[in-house]
């Protein structure tokens, strides 16, 4: 980081950030300072990445190539070393496969691999081919020496999209292939890049992936549902619901259940970490149903605007539904309540001056 210019004050500015910008139950959180931070960040040495595309919109890339905290030029440069990925990089053809088989030499057992994109199995893999290798046979071997994989995105996660019904290719998941690595699952259509930061910078630090749940997602990013924290939430516990797109309890920001929301099935950080520091960046902020891209039972196998069955949650019952298309209160109700707040108003004064009148001092006018 010297030799590149960047100053001390700059590297602590960075690791106070991280401290902020850090999903919430990442082990580098637990710093007491940025200084404590930066002692350890400071000794770890920069992880070589290898990024592998395969059917793929290149979403999950486009996602990565905006971050801002930190930026990307100081992602790829102070944070990892990006030694192979087909859309940033500059060389192409024979040049591009010379530059995978030094990163792989060089960094033998030690190199992080990412893959982005599905994995066709039908027809013996021959629906992707990348400089004459199927994608079976390349992540394989790119795979096997390897330290760890991270399937970046729903596709690498388990097929995504192109393994939707039919599936006319086979799409499948890295960890359906790979069996003796440790595979880490960051779902997302397209996943939040600071969960991916995290998990690579856990991985410097600490030298081991973090804890990950049944479907191989780390814990800190999805242990818990988008609904817990969803800024619609005060609407669902006070049974307040959208019954249509732009009725007025939508444009009020009430709950999008009865529209078809997953989030309160979804496990995913999108309501506590923003993507790339724009708070409304995700479905529910700009008042769309979460889609559930980070279930897998869920993502492109429910209808988006199909109601989700969830489990153990339910707004209380001592609320009524509320319907966004109320006639409003009527004169006769509003005189009624005014005559009974007078009442109690004026019975309020009178025993006041009563009181007053029994400690032996004159009412107060």
């Amino acid at each position: 980081m010297k030799r590149s210019g960047t100053s001390r004050r700059d590297f602590m500015t960075f690791c106070g950030k991280l401290m902020v910008a850090a999903p919430f139950g990442l082990a580098l959180t637990n710093f007491s300072s940025p200084a404590a931070m930066a002692a350890v960040i400071g000794r770890a040495r920069r992880p070589s990445v290898i990024w592998l595309h395969m059917q793929d919109c290149t979403g999950c890339t486009e996602t990565l190539l905006r971050t801002s905290e930190p930026a990307l030029d100081t992602l790829l440069f102070d944070i990892i070393s990006l030694d192979y990925h087909e859309t940033v990089m500059a060389a192409s053809g024979t040049d591009a496969e010379a530059a995978l088989h030094d990163a792989m030499t060089q960094n033998d057992g030690k190199y992080v691999l990412v893959v982005e994109g599905s994995i066709p199995t039908k027809e013996n893999g021959n629906y992707l081919k990348i400089a004459g290798r199927n994608g079976i046979d390349m992540l394989k071997d790119v795979a096997s020496h390897s330290a760890a994989v991270i399937a970046i995105g729903s596709c690498s996660s388990w097929g995504g999209i192109p393994s939707s019904g039919p599936n006319p290719t086979g799409a499948t998941g890295v960890d359906s292939i790979i069996k003796d690595k440790p595979v880490i699952n960051l779902p997302g259509c397209p996943p939040n890049p600071y969960v991916f930061l995290a998990t690579v910078l856990e991985y410097a630090t600490a030298g081991k992936v973090p804890k990950l749940d049944a479907l191989g997602r780390p814990e800190f990013a999805y242990d818990r549902v988008i609904h817990d924290h969803c800024p619609r939430r005060a609407h669902f516990d006070n049974g307040r619901f959208a019954a249509q797109f732009g009725d007025a309890g939508h444009l009020q920001g009430y709950c999008l259940y009865k529209l078809g929301c997953k989030g309160p099935v979804t496990h995913a950080p999108c309501s506590t970490r923003h993507f790339n520091e724009v708070v409304d960046c995700w479905p529910i902020g700009i008042g769309a149903p979460c889609v559930g891209c980070t279930e897998k039972e869920i993502a492109f196998n429910v209808p988006i605007f199909q109601t989700a069955d969830m489990k153990g949650q339910a707004p209380p019952a001592f609320y009524p539904e509320v319907s966004p298309e109320h006639k409003g209160i009527s004169p006769i109700a509003t005189g009624v309540a005014g005559l009974v707040g007078g009442a109690l108003v004026g019975a309020g004064l009178i025993a006041s001056r009563k009181l007053d009148s029994t400690s032996g001092e004159q009412p107060k006018e």
